[in-house]
């Protein structure tokens, strides 16, 4: 089972060779072996957590080469959940976009550069989930980094390119960073393998403990967008295509989280800058809910809400608790789920009436029954409902924050509600805005679409090609407005009968949302053991190790 571990990593890395290899030819069967990796990844990653809940951390020394020489890849509990989260997502993801690929008529570039890159994307993600040390966590990080910059970018708009050059300015900043603390971890450790970090990390002076710390806090901060390292995220997502904003905002802030659990709990146990780490989440939560609140762009309402929902899983670090980890696990792995779905169903509502501006949309209720199912169910689970995934979460988080008793712990539980309280505000804004109301004036009909705010007035060739298209005649974009744009950056053109890739892949998403609360029970207890495993530390580095 341990020859399994870097099959996540190396399948997609191959089968995107073999894509650019074949070149713009063979579409269908480009097409289909993406979703056969994608299914195979989904599959190992399953195998793997069920391996990892049964008979412990699994690891993996690439060349044989034992640490701290070597690359080691190391599937536990926690590695494995979000594997088999993040597999089963990017797969729906990958099926939705070949729907609005198809829907683009974009014959060439969602194969030639789109496929390709989101390839590399799931590499890099499964690489960060299965690092073994700093530098390979480092190449995961990397791997995602150049493969989001070109999805980010893609169809050259000049507003994708000016978005994309924040992120990987920003982006390439935090990677100096985390080569600076890689560097002095290295110097006075002599490794950087996670397993052997654990003792030697111990036994170097306090203070130069808690910088290494805070430096690495600050990386997986601004990766997580934590406030208030997230100013670049919600200028970023919403320009990309549909299917790259839903991937970005459901894991690639995920991946942040994930390292944060990792390294805190491993790596710096009984850490000194909890409180720090408390008022970051008490602020993440509030100052993106009040982001959230002022928006009228549903793809920025939802930048806003990703920002303060991060909060809840600092929180369930902060607090460093069997409880909380658990809690902070559980919603990381909704998260994931419900996010992406919601940005799926944002693109569904671009596609239908060219625009998530809500003061131009209206009676979507009426008019799609079932779009308005696909958006209510997934944003009820973000606001907390009960008894649906995100209630779950929630409540493990504030039981742990009860049970903890401090002074920030109590600020976090009531700053939690509010949020949950002003997130349940928000989606119902969104759902009188967008699906309730009558239709306002003005409403875009079937074929057209709103103007692109980067057009030139007057241009009367793209006057013509509109014309000729039957895209054009819209209104322009209000001011702060998203623009609406396919993979190529080309408007998209309305339709009523949105395609059924991308309804089955969405219908898919609100599915697997709500098992995770048909299987809470089941979920909350794998969380639980995997919490254990993290604060015991041991059977990690015993499989490292080998003793």
């Amino acid at each position: 089972m341990n020859a399994l571990v870097p099959l996540p990593v190396l399948l997609p890395l191959c089968v995107t060779g073999l894509k650019l290899a074949i070149g713009p030819r063979l579409q269908r069967f480009q097409r289909f072996i993406s979703l056969a990796v994608l299914g195979a990844v989904l599959v190992l990653s399953v195998l793997l957590m069920v391996a990892a809940d049964r008979h412990g951390p699994l690891s993996v020394h690439l060349g044989d080469f034992a640490p701290p020489i070597g690359i080691t890849l190391v599937a536990d509990r926690l590695a494995g959940l979000m594997l088999t989260v993040s597999s089963a997502v990017t797969l729906l993801v990958h099926l939705y976009s070949l729907g609005q690929g198809m829907a683009d008529r974009d014959d060439q570039a969602p194969v030639g550069v789109f496929h390709p890159a989101y390839l590399i994307l799931v590499a890099g993600v499964s690489c960060t989930f299965l690092a073994g040390d700093l530098v390979n966590l480092y190449v995961g990080f990397e791997i995602m980094l150049v493969a989001s910059f070109v999805l980010l970018t893609i169809g050259g708009t000049a507003t994708r390119i000016r978005a994309g050059s924040t992120y990987v300015i920003i982006s390439l900043f935090s990677s100096v960073l985390f080569l600076v603390a890689i560097a002095m971890t290295y110097s006075v450790a002599g490794t950087v393998n996670f397993a052997q970090l654990a003792g030697r990390l111990q036994e170097i002076p306090l203070g130069a403990r808690t910088l290494l710390e805070a430096m690495l806090l600050t990386v997986f901060a601004i990766k997580a967008a934590v406030f208030p390292l997230a100013a670049w995220l919600p200028d970023s997502y919403p320009t990309a295509p549909a299917p790259v904003t839903a991937v970005f905002a459901g894991l690639l802030t995920k991946v942040g989280i994930y390292s944060m659990l990792r390294t805190q709990t491993l790596l710096f146990p009984g850490h000194r800058l909890g409180d720090l780490l408390m008022l970051a989440a008490l602020a993440s939560m509030v100052v993106g809910i009040l982001g959230a609140v002022a928006q009228t762009d549903l793809k920025r309402v939802l930048s806003f809400t990703l920002i303060s929902h991060i909060g809840y899983m600092v929180f369930g670090i902060a607090l460093a608790g069997r409880g909380s980890i658990s809690g902070a696990i559980v919603y990381v792995a909704h998260h994931i789920t419900v996010q992406t779905t919601l940005f799926l169903v944002a693109g569904l509502i671009e596609r239908r009436d060219g625009t998530t501006e809500l003061t131009r949309l209206g009676g979507l209720a009426k008019a799609a029954p079932l779009l308005a199912v696909l958006f209510f169910v997934p944003a009820m689970n973000l606001a907390g409902i009960p008894p649906l995934s995100g209630f779950i979460g929630k409540l493990g988080l504030m039981r742990a924050g009860v049970d903890n008793g401090g002074g920030w712990a109590w600020a976090l539980v009531a700053g939690s509600a509010a949020t949950s309280l002003l997130t349940l505000y928000v989606m119902a804004k969104v759902w009188n805005l967008a699906f309730w109301r009558d239709a306002p004036p003005g409403a875009e009909d079937e074929g057209r679409v709103l103007e692109s705010a980067e057009d030139e007035p007057g241009d009367d060739e793209d006057d013509e090609d509109e014309k000729a298209t039957g895209s054009g005649g819209g209104l322009p974009v209000p001011a702060g407005a998203v623009v609406s744009a396919g993979f190529l950056g080309q408007a998209i053109t309305t339709t009523r009968r949105l395609p059924w890739p991308m309804l089955v892949a969405t219908g898919a998403a609100v599915s697997l949302g709500l098992l995770y609360t048909v299987l809470g029970g089941p979920l909350t207890t794998f969380t639980e053991a995997a919490a254990a495993e993290l604060l015991a530390r041991t059977p990690y580095i015993e499989a490292v190790l080998g003793r």
